[in-house]
């Protein structure tokens, strides 16, 4: 194999290795035995992604034309080959549609459960305008009086900080996407 095609062929692998596990964050797993991050390149792809002509199986041909599609919108020059500069424009992308995603994955999720009365729209009572300082107000009002001096406001910060620079060395938000403790450890 040449020293080129080798060259290209680890670059094809890299994008489609890099795209393809970011699709299995964003898509979870939505066919047989596609989700999670140990089933190589392939993994976390939505199933009708990889069978193109829907006919319940995947073929190498159809394998072939998800990496060759991949590797040509990463090629943005069109010169058959992939430079660092447009792998990286491609993770930031896929990156940009994972976070645009996931934020209108949460919006939704958000919105079913305040739509109270499910007509489509948030009224202010839906969204609980009036009680929206609640939690401010409990987090921040060390001495309870209803509202929050600035004295407050830094020693709160203060607190939350030491909180999260304690919580930081056992995994972030408290591992597995909660808030606080890590379960089990």
């Amino acid at each position: 194999m040449t020293k080129t095609k080798l060259v290209s062929a680890l670059a094809v692998f890299a994008v489609l290795g890099t795209a393809l596990a970011s699709t299995a964050q964003e898509a979870g797993p939505k066919g047989p035995g596609m989700g999670g991050r140990d089933g190589g390149p392939m993994a976390g792809m939505v199933w009708e992604q990889l069978d193109a002509n829907a006919d319940g199986v995947v073929t190498s041909d159809e394998l072939a034309a998800a990496a060759k599609a991949r590797f040509d919108a990463a090629d943005t020059d069109g010169d058959g080959f992939i430079s660092q500069d447009e792998m990286v424009a491609a993770a930031e992308a896929r990156e940009a549609e994972r976070r645009a995603a996931r934020r209108a994955e949460m919006a939704q999720r958000m919105f079913d459960r305040q739509d109270d009365n499910a007509d489509g729209k948030l009224s202010a009572d839906e969204m609980r305008v009036a009680r929206a300082g609640e939690g401010f107000l409990k987090r921040f009002d060390a001495d309870g009086d209803g509202s929050v001096s600035k004295a407050e406001y830094d020693d709160g910060l203060a607190k939350m900080a030491g909180k999260m620079g304690k919580r930081g060395s056992k995994g972030g938000h408290g591992g597995k996407g909660g808030h606080g403790e890590r379960r089990g450890g």
